[in-house]
């Protein structure tokens, strides 16, 4: 049977705040397959995550885009984007409590195998998908791709529940090597399974194709680290989600 893709906007809430997430799926897949949660960058949910939510559709996947900041919030201003996701990080259980209702609307998606479940996300999707690792969440494993690392509640040892790939810039100036440091050091103490990866003149935003260096000098793409990525990705999760 051929390839179909399925795409359709998913309500769901957060208590009484309505999100508007996005779902993709191939029709012509028989079965339960693994499902993938997928979370935006500081922006919102636009262009650059729904294009990989269809790719991971592509690949097989059941995939979820979550919607962090509710009714599909688009921040245009790099200021509303620090103080929106400032607040989110600077509350870690409002920040987990968001994402798990996601992560309970994915597993709910048509075709998802409810026991196969991770997560992938950018920038501040990165620091959302690791905090729902963080927090225990019954994830297979976790991919953050440029994201955050830091945390104001770090994970308790043998809590987390998820294997963890952090893929990061090597000169990112957001996520400055002791923040790197820092991190492993965390997952050693709670015990994790992780390994981080850095790229080599990669700085932060790697793997958006919008990012120029115009709104800071310190967010711009690189194709080998986004195609780098993205294999890793793929590679990471044939090896969690293999029966």
């Amino acid at each position: 049977m051929g390839y179909s893709m399925n795409t359709e906007d998913v309500i769901y809430k957060d208590g009484p705040l309505e999100m508007r997430g996005f779902a993709a799926h191939d029709e012509g897949l028989a079965g339960k397959r693994p499902g993938i949660l997928v979370a935006h960058e500081g922006w919102g949910l636009g262009e650059h995550v729904i294009a990989r939510t269809k790719m991971l559709a592509e690949l097989g996947y059941v995939a979820f885009a979550a919607d962090m900041f509710g009714e599909r919030k688009q921040l245009t201003k790099l200021d509303d984007v620090r103080t929106t996701i400032g607040d989110l990080r600077a509350q870690p259980q409002k920040l987990r409590t968001r994402a798990r209702a996601a992560l309970t609307a994915l597993a709910a998606q048509p075709g998802v195998d409810a026991g196969r479940l991770g997560g992938i996300g950018f920038c501040f999707g990165g620091t959302t998908v690791l905090e729902l690792a963080r927090d225990g969440a019954d994830l297979s494993g976790v991919v953050s791709f440029h994201g955050g690392l830091e945390t104001s509640a770090p994970a308790e040892p043998g809590t987390m529940k998820a294997k963890i790939l952090v893929l990061t810039g090597a000169d990112d100036p957001m996520i400055p090597d002791q923040q790197v440091e820092d991190f492993k050091t965390e997952m050693k103490k709670a015990g994790a399974d992780f390994r981080v990866v850095s790229y080599a003149g990669a700085v932060h935003g790697f793997t958006n194709p919008k990012n120029d260096g115009s709104i800071a000098t310190g967010l711009r793409y690189q194709a080998e680290a986004d195609q780098q990525s993205w294999a890793a990705m793929r590679a990471f999760f044939e090896q969690v989600f293999a029966r």
